[in-house]
């Protein structure tokens, strides 16, 4: 008999997990606990949901035919099993912040988009996004240790399109900074930046002919220097 594995926050709720996805009633299925839920550190930090198995108690043709459903739902998990990932970490480290949001995940190939959506989104991005980028590394963490491919998966968090305007905020930030650099003939060293942002700096002046740009310093206060090119 076919057997399918399904989570949940506790046994019961991986049960209703099970019921809901397959079309099937309770008294039909059998289920064996592997794993008791865990609430891990801090209370969201290296969290364990249950983990139960699934099969059917009959073996009738009807079964078998729950049986072929129970396979062709599974790879319908299985191709969104990244984004039922992102979003049962991130709703658990929500609900410990006591932030109400929407959650809208997609999986396109080696990178993972989560945007969320709701009411007073600053208390995510924190002062230039830093609250972001750690809720961000966190679920790069989480999800690449789930990552049964071995392959990198590239983690992308956003809010109020914040990512795309930070980026054109920096855009604007090194064009102007270069200007003065130009005039002054002084090298100007920007604040600390995280890896991400240092890129946006590097890229928006690779290609002016009279500046240079290069990274200074230990992370995490790595910075940029924008002079002349000798």
């Amino acid at each position: 008999m076919k057997t399918l594995e399904f989570e949940g926050k506790s046994v019961e709720e991986a049960i209703e997990n099970a019921i809901r996805e397959l079309s099937v009633k309770k008294e039909d299925i059998e289920y064996e606990v592997l794993q008791q839920p865990s609430k891990g550190f801090l209370g969201f930090i290296g969290v364990k949901p249950a983990k139960i198995i699934i099969s059917l108690k009959s073996k009738s043709n009807k079964a078998e035919g729950k049986e072929e459903a129970i396979c062709s739902n599974a790879e319908k998990v299985k191709a969104i099993d990244y984004e039922v990932l992102a979003k049962k970490f991130l709703r658990d480290v929500l609900n410990n912040m006591n932030v109400m949001c929407e959650i809208h995940a997609e999986d396109k190939g080696d990178t993972l988009k989560v945007n969320l959506v709701g009411p007073d989104m600053g208390i995510l991005i924190g002062r230039r996004g830093e609250t972001l980028d750690a809720l961000q590394y966190l679920l790069s963490l989480v999800v690449n240790k789930e990552n049964k491919d071995d392959k990198y998966k590239r983690v992308v968090l956003d809010t109020e399109n914040y990512r795309k305007k930070r980026e054109e905020t920096l855009i604007r930030l090194a064009n102007k900074l270069a200007s003065r650099v130009k005039k002054s003939g002084q090298s100007i060293t920007l604040e600390p930046m995280n890896p991400y942002e240092r890129r946006v700096i590097h890229s928006a002046l690779q290609g002016n002919k009279l500046i240079s740009t290069k990274s200074e310093g230990e992370e995490p206060f790595r910075k940029v220097v924008i002079e002349l090119k000798k």
